[in-house]
């Protein structure tokens, strides 16, 4: 069947633009036969691969970074509502492609043609907050507002960039109280920040929730409160250990598995999915896992 490409010119800083004809290369080599859209605003690709689900495509192709993965599977899940969803192809144009490194998933075009055009899907997990999906991760505290400083940095690009506003976002030490609740548990007091995943590695470097796992059918979350800027700062270094002395083993922080939690937020915090703020101040949130939900294409 014809694949439907849904290409974010935006990623990378506009980088991805200039990649529309290594894109065409790569799948003609793969002998893709496909129809491809350019975005021209935010969440335009939830609409695109909407319409892209209603005229039957399958694959449906997200050519972009993590945040233009995001709005082609929420486009996708929203169209198909409680039907089969088309598959998920991934060519990634991003500036941290995690979702592809978390998974083994290759960033050469040539290789992510390849994989597409034999076929072969796994079903990964979905993840949902207030109606919205994501693959990866999601957070509210600490870490959607290192997203709003990050937005607003044009003069600095990459990693760079994000551990620039992670250390801008410690130094304004902004402080939240928090309600969670899970399956088996809860938690009520002061939070910095709380990090759901799907795959364990956000913004790069940052492995927030270092022991999620995209087919487990459960939802990761970590919740963690340093008492002060010195704390956060000593905590930094182990976000970015996938393995032993992860930041998740000091004192102040928790990790935990289930499928759903809700949270409840004062004052009202910035939120995130999949690194696009979907809310710049929310106080209550409600996470949930469909087990197995989107039939991904990540294997030769």
């Amino acid at each position: 069947m014809t694949a439907k490409v849904i290409l974010n010119p935006y990623a990378a800083r506009w980088q991805a633009k200039s990649r529309i004809a290594d894109i065409k290369d790569a799948l003609n080599s793969a002998a893709v036969e496909y129809e491809i859209a350019l975005t021209e605003a935010p969440e335009h690709g939830s609409l695109l691969a909407a319409e892209a689900v209603v005229a039957g495509f399958d694959p449906i192709i997200a050519a972009g970074g993590d945040g233009s993965i995001g709005e082609v599977v929420n486009g996708m899940v929203k169209a198909a509502g409680d039907g089969q969803l088309a598959k998920l192809g991934i060519l990634p144009l991003g500036t941290a492609n995690d979702v592809v490194d978390n998974l083994g998933m290759p960033r050469d075009l040539d290789e992510a043609a390849t994989m597409i055009a034999t076929g072969k899907d796994r079903m990964l997990d979905l993840c949902e907050v207030n109606g919205r999906y994501f693959i990866n991760n999601a957070g509210i505290g600490l870490e959607p507002f290192v997203t709003t400083i990050q937005q607003e940095m044009t003069y600095v690009k990459g990693i760079v960039r994000y551990l620039m506003a992670t250390l801008t976002a410690i130094a304004r030490n902004p402080q939240w109280e928090m309600e969670l609740e899970w399956e088996g548990g809860s938690y009520k007091g002061p939070t910095t920040l709380v990090s759901i995943g799907n795959l364990p590695r956000t913004g790069g470097i940052f492995f927030t929730v270092p022991h999620a796992d995209g087919f487990d059918g459960q939802l990761t979350f970590v919740h963690g409160y340093p008492p002060s800027k010195l704390g956060i700062l000593r905590v930094l270094p182990k976000t970015m250990k996938a393995g032993e002395g992860n930041y998740v083993e000091h004192p102040a922080v928790h990790e935990y598995h289930s499928p759903w939690l809700t949270v409840k937020v004062n004052p009202g915090s910035p939120a995130h999915a999949d690194g696009e703020l979907f809310s710049e101040s929310v106080r209550e949130l409600n996470y949930r896992i469909h087990p197995a939900r989107l039939p991904l294409l990540s294997s030769y």
